[in-house]
């Protein structure tokens, strides 16, 4: 099993060093997050580990010290259904961070039964679009001043099959959880290429990482048939630390080789759906974003 995987999967390595640089990464106590935030304190980076749960993100933040030698590495709470849990989160950043490099943006919720954040909105795209959009408009003036800077929001392939009902965003007329979850996925992605426009000139960089089919605690809330056919197929899926690779690779690659608003997948570009290029779409999901949250964002 191992020799098909490597057919599919090859090892990415890179030796660069992130010493007095810091970044935060979302979702952070498990799966994908947890093994981003790993790497990132093995190069020697401050790594801040946002999570709903501090419990569970404090015993994170122990494994990773315990794992990784000298590294340094802090749980912090963020619920992001909770704009008023993000606004504090925030405030705790500027509170105690001079500078900011690298936001991950990687937590995320998937197929879940309907329920709302705390402000109301479908919990998919509340929290995988709409937190994220959040966080980043808050945290934007710490990346700046802290360029040259980085976003990084982890997408999905299943963009591909999502389309924005701006008719019907939360979803409270016709709800299903796959396609809630593909609508928040193709948000991810536009928000990438329209932030990566209006903040180039600003020395902040945006990428959009597909991570590929990885065997973490978001599809727990998928369909027996599903998780059955995940198992069957289990060759073709990613640890959670072969699925942080082309994040680490968005954080650690020369500016050079790296296109500001691209989609990335097996660490490398490639494009994403016609849907997740379409400007006017993007354009018109950031004015909606903005008007759901009371923000002005320019």
């Amino acid at each position: 099993m191992q020799t098909i995987r490597s057919l599919f999967y090859s090892k990415w390595s890179s030796d660069v060093r992130l010493d007095g640089r810091t970044a935060i990464v979302t979702g952070a106590n498990t799966g994908i997050g947890k093994e981003t935030a790993k790497d990132l304190a093995g190069r020697g980076a401050r790594v801040i580990m946002a999570c709903r749960d501090t419990v569970k993100g404090e015993q994170a933040a122990r494994d990773i010290m315990r794992e990784v030698k000298g590294a340094k590495v802090v749980a912090r709470q963020l619920d992001l259904a909770d704009t008023k849990s993000i606004c504090q989160f925030a405030e705790n950043i500027y509170n105690t961070e001079k500078a900011l490099h690298y936001l991950i943006n990687n937590a995320g919720v998937a197929m879940c039964p309907y329920s709302t954040t705390a402000d109301g909105y479908e919990m998919q795209f509340g929290v995988n679009h709409l937190g994220h959009f959040f966080l980043t408009f808050l945290l934007l003036d710490l990346l700046k001043h802290s360029a040259p800077s980085r976003v990084i929001n982890v997408a999905s392939g299943a963009h591909a099959m999502g389309k924005i009902q701006f008719e019907d965003l939360c979803n409270e007329k016709n709800y299903h959880p796959i396609k809630a979850y593909a609508q928040s996925k193709l948000a991810n992605v536009l928000f990438t290429r329209e932030l990566a426009k209006r903040t180039e000139a600003l020395g902040v960089s945006a990428y959009t990482v597909d991570p590929g089919m990885v065997d973490t605690e978001l599809i727990r809330h998928a369909k027996r048939p599903l998780q059955e056919m995940i198992k069957r197929f289990s060759f073709f899926v990613k640890s959670p630390a072969e699925g942080a690779y082309t994040i680490v690779y968005c954080v650690v690659s020369p500016e050079t080789k790296l296109i500001t608003g691209g989609y990335y997948k097996d660490c490398a570009y490639t494009e994403s759906s016609r849907a997740g290029k379409d400007d006017g779409t993007a354009l018109k999901l950031w004015a909606v974003s903005c008007h759901m949250l009371t923000i002005r964002w320019r």
